[in-house]
């Protein structure tokens, strides 16, 4: 690979996120695929293994049940299920923090004409943890209240800070810095942002139908459980990708900021 120095876009555009976005995931194909997994897919796995194992003796005298542990007659079940269900969504948010960070790092590498290390994205996402959180938080909290108001600003406010977390990971802007980074490179691309998301979206909606009528076919037992995994792993690793691409993108139209500065900062 070579550095990617490019010329200064004349506006963020949706297919040049698609095409860089899906070009880094198929020089890394095996990095990508394996943080998506570590990140995404093993914990989505492990929980399903376990609501199998414990729903499983319920299922044959009533195979309604095990998509409802409140209709299994133990209250206990239900608490435990309960508890464990709010533990894994915990757990899991703070991975997809972590999946995100590390595919910043793997994407800003890539575009340079470096060669992504694991260890090195593991790492870089893992210092920039709490701070992270702390974002996601934030962003979370405006998003939902912009939501329960009038729904469009809480649109705005999630396409407004859609970049935080590459800002934060790339620049170390501290948590406020990069929200406001976000404000400044997504003015005037957010209707394009919003169009790619959706795409997206709807992308992995079709993916999600697509797989799950399969697996009907075979059963919703372990290998339901699989195919689950890989599903959330793909797309999350997308999802995370695009987001880092879009970043690169926004810098690009808004400075004219190459991918080799970019990378200086990052080191």
């Amino acid at each position: 690979m070579v550095s990617t120095t490019l010329e200064r876009p004349d506006k963020f555009r949706i297919g040049r996120v698609f095409n860089d976005s899906f070009a880094v995931i198929s020089r890394n194909i095996g990095l990508c695929l394996g943080l998506a997994v570590l990140f995404s897919g093993l914990p989505t796995l492990v929980f399903q293994l376990w609501a199998l194992s414990r729903l499983a003796p319920f299922t044959a005298a009533d195979p309604a049940a095990s998509f409802d542990p409140s209709t299994l007659g133990e209250p206990n079940l239900m608490v435990s299920y309960s508890a464990i269900t709010i533990g894994f969504g915990l757990v899991s948010y703070i991975l997809s923090l972590l999946l995100q960070a590390s595919l910043v790092r793997a994407t800003i590498e890539d575009l340079n004409g470096k060669q992504p290390s694991f260890g090195d994205c593991v790492a870089k996402a893992v210092s920039f943890l709490l701070p992270t959180f702390a974002i996601a938080l934030l962003v979370g909290l405006g998003v939902v209240l912009g939501l329960m108001l009038l729904i469009v600003p809480g649109i705005m406010l999630a396409l407004r800070w859609s970049v935080a977390v590459p800002a934060l990971v790339q620049e170390r802007l501290g948590v406020f810095g990069s929200m406001a980074r976000s404000r400044d490179l997504t003015k005037g691309s957010r209707w394009a942002l919003f169009g790619l998301f959706v795409i997206l979206i709807i992308i992995v909606i079709a993916i999600q139908l697509a797989l799950g009528t399969a697996t009907a076919l075979f059963g919703w037992g372990v290998m339901g459980a699989v195919v689950d995994a890989l599903v959330t792993s793909v797309t999350s690793m997308v999802m995370s990708i695009a987001t880092a691409v879009c970043y690169v993108e926004l810098r690009q139209v808004r400075e004219g900021t190459s991918v080799d500065e970019l990378a200086e900062i990052f080191s």
